[in-house]
C-alpha cells in the first residue's frame, strides 16, 4: 500500500492515478480480508461461546485461498456449529495446506461431527505441493516448543490444540501432486 502511496503522491495524469487508486484499494481489501483470517484464527474472533458458525469460517478462507485465482476452494463442512478450537485448527490447517499449493490448485475443505468428536481434512491438489520438513514436524508434535517460529507457529498451535482436545493430527507422506491433512479432536 504504500508503494501505491508514493506512486500516488508522484502522479499527474487523471488515468494513472485511477490505476494507483484501485492498486490501494485491492491492497486494502487483501489486508483486510487477512487480519479477519487472523482474528479467526489465532484470536478471540467468533463471539464468547465456546461454538463458531462455520459460514464465519468460510467467510475469511474464500478470500485468502482464492485471491490469487490459481486456487479453487472446495467446502465441504456441514452448517451447524463447531466448537471455537475446531474452527482455529481448521483455519490453521488451512493456511498450512494453501501455502503448500505452490502453483495453485485445488483445496478441499471438509469436516464431519460424530458423537464426542470433530473430525477434519484438509487436502491440497495441484501441480506442485510442498511442505517444509520443520512445519510437518511441528504439525505431529515432534518440535520442541522452543524451536517454534513464524514458519511453524500454525502447524504448532493446530497440533498443540488438537492435543488438548484428546485428539490428534495426521498427515499423508510427502507426495509431489497430494498432500492430505486430518485432524480429530474429542468435543
Amino acid at each position: 500500500m504504500n508503494n501505491g502511496l508514493e506512486l500516488l503522491a508522484d502522479e499527474h495524469d487523471p488515468e494513472m492515478r485511477q490505476r494507483c487508486m484501485d492498486l490501494l484499494a485491492e491492497s486494502a481489501k487483501a489486508a483486510a480480508d487477512k487480519l479477519k483470517f487472523f482474528r479467526l484464527a489465532f484470536g478471540a474472533a467468533g463471539g464468547f461461546g465456546p461454538d463458531v458458525d462455520p459460514k464465519e469460517a468460510k467467510l475469511v478462507i474464500e478470500p485468502l485461498v482464492t485471491s490469487s485465482g490459481r486456487t479453487e476452494l472446495e467446502w465441504a463442512v456441514p452448517a451447524q456449529m463447531m466448537p471455537k478450537r475446531a474452527i482455529k485448527i481448521l483455519l490453521n490447517l488451512v493456511l498450512l495446506a494453501n501455502d503448500s499449493l505452490v502453483r495453485g490448485g485445488t483445496l478441499f475443505v471438509g469436516a464431519e461431527a460424530r458423537e464426542g468428536e470433530q473430525e477434519m481434512v484438509i487436502r491440497a491438489s495441484g501441480p506442485k505441493v510442498v511442505m517444509d520438513s520443520a512445519i510437518r514436524d511441528a504439525l505431529t508434535g515432534r518440535i520442541d516448543p522452543s524451536e517454534v517460529d513464524s514458519r511453524t507457529a500454525a502447524a504448532w498451535m493446530a497440533q498443540t490444540l488438537a492435543q488438548k482436545g484428546g485428539g490428534m493430527i495426521q498427515l499423508t507422506e510427502p507426495d509431489a501432486e497430494h498432500l492430505v491433512i486430518g485432524a480429530l479432536i474429542r468435543t
